[in-house]
């Protein structure tokens, strides 16, 4: 079985994102430098496929880049546990609804200055939008 060989972009492409943000996890170093060919392109393998849709997936359910260099220290260390894993997934689960809660406070005062305006044909100085957001 021979091992396939990913350009950046085939890479980037193969996890769902730009070039730009492969460069960028290099940079912080989630993605570990790569080999390169003889003409000194960067040369990906499935391993680096798959980090790269960690990464990615990490990302999208909030979690920092300092959170996912500790996951990724879980993984590519010895002697870590599943538990360890649970309890940032908790806490993140937890800072996700804290977020939650803000964007529903959010909502409903948007809603109740919504409620209050009178609408179309009424003059801006009788606006309780306006009015609500220069108050503190």
């Amino acid at each position: 079985m021979s091992t396939q060989f990913f350009s950046i972009g085939q890479l980037a492409k193969q996890a769902g994102c730009k070039v730009e943000t492969v460069h960028y996890y290099e940079k912080t170093g989630l993605m570990p430098e790569p080999p390169r060919t003889p003409g000194g392109h960067r040369s990906y393998t499935l391993p680096y496929v798959k980090r790269l849709n960690f990464i990615r997936r990490s990302r999208e359910l909030g979690f920092g880049i300092e959170q996912i260099h500790e996951l990724l220290r879980f993984i590519d260390e010895p002697d870590h546990y599943c538990g360890e894993i649970k309890a940032m997934a908790m806490q993140q689960a937890r800072e996700v609804q804290q977020k939650i809660n803000d964007l529903q406070r959010l909502q409903e005062g948007l809603n109740q200055m919504v409620a209050q305006c009178k609408g179309q044909g009424y003059s801006m100085d009788d606006c309780p939008i306006i009015e609500a957001l220069y108050k503190e």
